[in-house]
């Protein structure tokens, strides 16, 4: 009794086996090679907005999904600091004014009128007992003395000409850092009124009213209205595959059961060391009616395509090498393009050959 049970059960066993085993033969059809990548939408011409100073928001003068102008107003930012820097300028560049210094000028172009005459005077005095001291009315050490005060003279209205020479370039050239100064500190707060760099669209405000900001953190996202890219993310085993130019088939989340085409715009030279990744953008041929940044794709990349070809499905490769035909025969071929779900036949198999899924030895 036990032995009959044991040959139904084997019976039963075999023949569920039997119906997993599937038949093919090989098929003449179009087959495509591509590389998988994922990605996401991005605006043409995205870029993240950041303050050129750090400082607190005042004020926000545009809402996400506004369009916009170039150099269009978009947050205000105060600064204290900046503020006290601007007015201490203007204080400096009113100080060293050349016009406000223009009577420092004048008092010492009078002490020169004064050391000039003085120097005449000593002249003239000069001559005069020279006079005296040929006729020997006057001593020696007179004449010393007078040729001394005019010696003294002479030097202090020269040494007065040359002060008024460096007191004006010290003027001309405070005036002139004062003024800069003031454009600078004028400028540096002009900065915290942040303009857009193009025209465009708001996707996004990073940022509230009364926030402190820093020129290292974003506080708006903008981007092209109407044009979009594709951000793929290419494995470095297949990035020598991929070419500008090339054709790639693209699925969002957004458009289930639709596909859209685009083909490859640009190649990032660099490979992202974390994820072992290679930046690729492509460029939508017909672009969806509705898109927005960061949504979500998936793609293939068309490498090659060939026409009427042998293929059969992967599922019946051993190692993507052998198949195992129904007489039980494993048996080489030689095989070409491969995509997810079929593999080329160059050799080994024809059209009238059938074949069986492998069975696990």
């Amino acid at each position: 009794m036990k032995t009959r049970v044991l040959y139904i059960y084997l019976f039963l066993l075999l023949s569920a086996c039997s119906e997993k085993v599937e038949t093919v033969s090989p098929i003449i059809e179009s087959i495509t090679e591509s590389v998988y990548a994922s990605g996401i939408i991005e605006s043409i011409d995205q870029y993240q907005v950041f303050p050129s100073a750090n400082g607190i928001i005042t004020n926000i003068y545009v809402s996400e999904g506004d369009l916009i102008n170039s150099k269009t107003t978009l947050f205000s930012i105060f600064n204290e600091t900046s503020r006290i820097s601007r007015e201490n300028a203007e204080l400096n560049a009113e100080y060293s004014d050349l016009k406000q210094n223009k009577s420092k000028i004048n008092d010492l172009k009078l002490t020169i009128d004064l050391a000039k005459n003085k120097m005449l005077n000593d002249s003239l005095m000069l001559k005069r007992q020279r006079v005296l001291f040929e006729k020997e009315i006057i001593p020696e050490t007179q004449l010393e003395q007078s040729e001394l005060a005019y010696q003294n003279s002479k030097t202090n209205y020269l040494s007065a000409q040359l002060k008024l020479n460096d007191l004006q370039k010290q003027l001309k050239l405070s005036d002139k850092q004062s003024k800069n100064n003031l454009r600078i500190s004028s400028q540096l707060e002009r900065d915290f009124s942040v303009k857009s760099n193009s025209s465009g669209k708001v996707y996004s405000i990073l940022k509230k009213k009364g926030e402190m900001v820093n020129t290292q953190t974003p506080i708006a996202l903008i981007g092209d209205a109407k044009a979009f890219k594709i951000i793929l993310a290419v494995d470095e085993y297949d990035i020598i595959k991929i070419k500008k130019g090339l054709k790639v088939i693209v699925s969002l989340d957004s458009y289930k059961g639709k596909s859209f085409e685009a083909v490859i715009d640009k190649i990032d030279p660099i490979m992202n060391e974390r994820s072992k990744t290679f930046t690729v953008e492509a460029i939508f041929t017909k672009q969806p009616p509705t898109l927005y940044p960061n949504l979500s794709l998936e793609a293939n990349i068309i490498i090659k395509t060939r026409q009427n070809v042998l293929t059969i499905p992967r599922k019946f490769f051993i190692n993507d090498e052998y198949v195992q035909l129904k007489s039980g025969e494993k048996k080489f071929v030689k095989t070409g393009l491969k995509d997810f779900q079929k593999i080329e036949i160059i050799s080994g198999l024809n059209k009238n050959d059938v074949l069986i899924t492998p069975i696990n030895e």
